[in-house]
């Protein structure tokens, strides 16, 4: 088995342990000739590369990805991964202590408009925020 081939195994085995079957079914399903290539690199790379190495736990890589994401304001990709951190361990507490981060070295807009996305994820999960 080749390293790409590898990467992509392991990949989408994390992808489907982080994000869920449901997710990981759906964007499968709506994959098209056009986007294949970047869904390839995505499970290849973030999922088989990055998220699959042994340094940081499962949380601590939620709670990095959470962070990042609030600060660059992508709003979609973080409602997604708080509703991975069911499956990371990232807890509410947890996650409200990453985005106070975001508030203090990205800006307190960054942090306050995370703050409403990870509440609303929160509760819509049935997690008591």
């Amino acid at each position: 088995m080749s390293d790409a081939t590898s990467r992509y195994t392991k990949g989408m085995a994390m992808r489907r342990h982080v994000l869920g079957d449901a997710h990981v079914d759906r964007a499968e399903a709506e994959k098209t000739n056009f986007d294949t290539p970047f869904q390839d690199l995505i499970v290849e790379a973030a999922w088989g590369h990055v998220w699959s190495r042994p340094q940081l736990t499962l949380r601590e890589r939620s709670l990095i990805t959470l962070a990042l994401l609030a600060a660059l304001g992508h709003e979609e990709e973080l409602a997604m991964h708080v509703r991975a951190t069911a499956r990371t361990g990232a807890t509410p507490q947890d996650i409200m202590e990453a985005l106070l981060h975001v508030a203090v070295y990205a800006g307190v807009p960054a942090a306050n408009g995370a703050i409403k996305i990870a509440k609303s994820e929160l509760n819509a999960m049935g997690t008591n925020t």
